[in-house]
């Protein structure tokens, strides 16, 4: 569990980034939204209910890639993207917005991803570590599951492989994460988000 001080230095270093980050990418960010009402015929950014730090929930904002509102699988994620919301999720820059969430202090840059309620939420005994932290736009988990969807296609009953196989990973990996944080990790693990870096978080615990 990060200490008092830690925190401290971790939300300097995320609100510093952040705001730069956010200053110069607005414009990119108003395009790309623009362009996301336009291909899906909905306003091109939207919230939802994540679950962040202490088990609260929060709205998370993205830039929409699907049409319709009900997303309950892979499956249906699919068949309701657009052509311009398959790059972006990609690419992922839908969740560029997030730096908005960050500036806010409900997220950081780094730090286990935000779930849907039914997941983090639900995690009993020393698992409720990743609980402590606010949720990341990036992380050791992401950056191994950056292909996630792709996985997730290739399995029989995708849900259940998530529930089964992928989930009990990402919350391992984020309890190494937690339990070994520091700055220079953080900031590893932004350039490999950004750079497409290696995909094994234990590159950079070392």
């Amino acid at each position: 569990m990060l200490t008092r001080k830690q925190c401290i230095i971790k939300r300097i270093f995320d609100l510093t980034i952040s705001l730069v980050l956010f200053l110069l990418l607005i414009i990119p960010l108003l395009l790309l939204t623009g362009i996301a009402t336009m291909s899906t015929k909905q306003r091109g950014l939207f919230t939802q209910q994540r679950i962040g730090r202490y088990g609260n929930r929060f709205s998370i904002y993205k830039i929409r890639s699907l049409k319709g509102s009900e997303h309950l699988d892979i499956l249906v994620i699919k068949k309701s993207e657009t052509g311009f919301g398959r790059w972006i999720r990609e690419t992922n820059l839908d969740e560029l917005p997030q730096l908005i969430n960050v500036i806010l202090g409900n997220m950081s840059l780094v730090g286990p991803r935000p779930d849907v309620p039914g997941y983090a939420d639900s995690l009993q005994g020393e698992d409720r570590i990743i609980l402590s932290v606010k949720p990341g736009i990036t992380g050791p988990a992401t950056i191994k599951y950056r292909n996630e969807d792709k996985l997730l296609m290739q399995q029989v009953n995708p849900k259940k492989y998530n529930d089964e196989v992928i989930w009990p990973d990402k919350v391992a990996i984020n309890k190494k994460y937690i339990k070994n944080w520091s700055l220079q990790k953080d900031i590893g693990y932004l350039f490999a988000s950004l750079f497409g870096m290696s995909s094994d978080p234990d590159s950079y615990r070392k």
